[in-house]
């Protein structure tokens, strides 16, 4: 069988790549030039491709092993793999999944440079912080504005307490003097919006908890394990460590992955944690939901050129709008 080159498998950008996956109680292997994953059935064992030149993260779940061959094969095309518990969060860490990235030479640098231009300086850093947040909301707004299935469901953007909210945030993070102030006031739009889509999908006294069984929970835990998936495949490819963050906290490793991932979240896994444990969705019915609207709404596209934006944005004056994106 002809075999792909490691420069044939790289053929696709990441960010414009279709496919993540989340698979467990499995063996990954490499078999004829492919990498598989295999299921032990009662009788027979079968076998299920994974197209890695189209793919951006394998999160690799309870009960799954991974072999060098497949490790290899899966590095070559440039495919970040993590490690997690069941249903996509970590089973023993609350925190982060550990991440095994391919050791590519051939990233850029120039990313890297420009972020570390600013991120050693307090203001800068905070004024990276502010476009980062600017960019969220925007994303928010076109996705809700966009959305049919979203409108269907009654999220829609010009709704008063959202328009509210949104205005409110806008102003208190172009008044910011210091990181605590963008963390207080992004704390106090989330609970906003999840009042929110709480009161669209008929769910009473609904509270945010991390270790909580309600569908609606368990599904926030899920999705934002997925944007952490590609936020953390995006400052791979960029080549900018995990650990240089805007905006969480400064000592907990790969933080940057959750500075970025918020990007996302709000604008379309919040959203649809709601609606689907409304819809008494599985794990794996939310999964492709949240996955298809990272498609339909160019996500990573999205994550790639804020973060390259960010990095190469001139500093120098004294002034800098959260806007220019």
């Amino acid at each position: 069988m002809e075999q792909f080159s490691s420069m044939d498998m790289k053929a696709i950008l990441h960010s414009k790549r279709a496919n993540m996956f989340y698979i467990e109680y499995c063996r990954v292997i490499q078999k004829d030039g492919r990498v598989l994953y295999l299921t032990e059935e009662k009788k027979e064992n079968l076998y299920y491709n994974i197209p890695i030149a189209n793919t951006t993260v394998l999160l690799l779940g309870t009960g799954t092993s991974v072999t060098q061959a497949a490790m290899r094969m899966l590095s070559q095309a440039g495919v970040l793999v993590g490690f997690c518990g069941g249903k996509g969060t970590p089973l023993y860490m609350a925190t982060e999944v550990e991440w095994l990235t391919s050791q590519s030479e051939y990233r850029p640098t120039e990313y890297l440079h420009g972020w570390l231009r600013f991120w050693f300086d307090d203001e800068k850093r905070l004024s990276a912080a502010k476009t980062l947040q600017q960019a969220r909301i925007e994303y928010i707004e076109s996705t809700w504005n966009r959305d049919k299935d979203l409108k269907n469901e009654g999220f829609i953007h010009g709704d008063s307490s959202i328009e509210r909210a949104l205005t409110t945030f806008r102003k208190r993070t172009a008044y910011a003097t210091k990181t605590t102030d963008l963390l207080l006031t992004e704390a106090q739009l989330t609970k906003t919006l999840y009042k929110f889509a709480a009161n669209c999908v008929s769910i009473e006294d609904f509270k945010r908890k991390h270790q909580s069984t309600d569908k609606a929970n368990d599904f926030l835990n899920h999705g934002n394990y997925l944007a952490y998936g590609i936020a953390a495949s995006t400052l791979w490819v960029l080549g900018i460590p995990h650990g240089f963050a805007v905006l969480h906290g400064k000592t907990r490793r790969g933080a940057l992955v959750f500075d970025v991932a918020d990007l996302i979240k709000d604008a379309i896994v919040l959203p649809w944690a709601f609606v689907c444990a409304k819809e008494d969705a599985t794990e794996q019915e939310f999964r492709q939901q949240i996955l298809q609207k990272f498609t339909d709404h160019k996500a990573m596209d999205f994550m790639f050129n804020t973060v390259k934006n960010i990095a190469l944005q001139d500093y120098s004056s004294k002034k800098i709008e959260g806007k220019n994106l």
